[in-house]
């Protein structure tokens, strides 16, 4: 798999929002259940447009699926995140709102993408939703639970 990340553009919207509905047509079959998660989901539009022209979510694609090495690669997987500023009483934190993907591999990847992104910009911890097999690709990293639905990772030595 030749994975490439990237920060999610505004003009990737539709292919996220795509993406998304079509992992919900996978795991619920009514048509009626699925439209009312997609209205409180965290991939919603609303959501989408606070989040991506902050430039802190990043998508990953899959070159090799394409057949061309590009940045056209199939998108197998995103997350939204935010910087936050003196939570649980550190200075800064990066908040990952929301993870999906469609492999392992590119779960694995924008795990740590996230907690690398963080030491690089000195932030203290890392913050991912507690969902999705998340534990398992940052377990490596000591991650502690911060609350029942979120893992946090220290991303310094303090």
């Amino acid at each position: 798999m030749g994975l490439f990340c990237r920060i999610i553009q505004v003009e990737d919207m539709p292919e996220i929002i795509d993406f998304e509905t079509k992992k919900l047509q996978e795991s619920v079959p009514d048509e009626m259940e699925r439209t009312l998660l997609s209205w409180n989901a965290r991939w919603r539009r609303e959501s989408l447009e606070h989040y991506l022209p902050l430039g802190w979510s990043f998508l990953v694609r899959d070159q090799d699926a394409s057949g061309a090495y590009t940045d056209q690669g199939v998108l197998v997987g995103y997350f939204l995140a935010q910087p936050l500023l003196f939570l649980d009483g550190q200075t800064q934190s990066l908040w990952v709102e929301h993870i999906q993907y469609a492999s392992l591999q590119a779960r694995d990847e924008l795990c740590d993408l996230a907690y690398k992104l963080s030491r690089e910009k000195h932030f203290q911890k890392v913050f991912f939703p507690n969902v999705s097999g998340v534990s398992n690709s940052i377990s490596g990293l000591k991650a502690e639970p911060w609350s029942p639905a979120i893992m946090q990772v220290k991303t310094t030595k303090a």
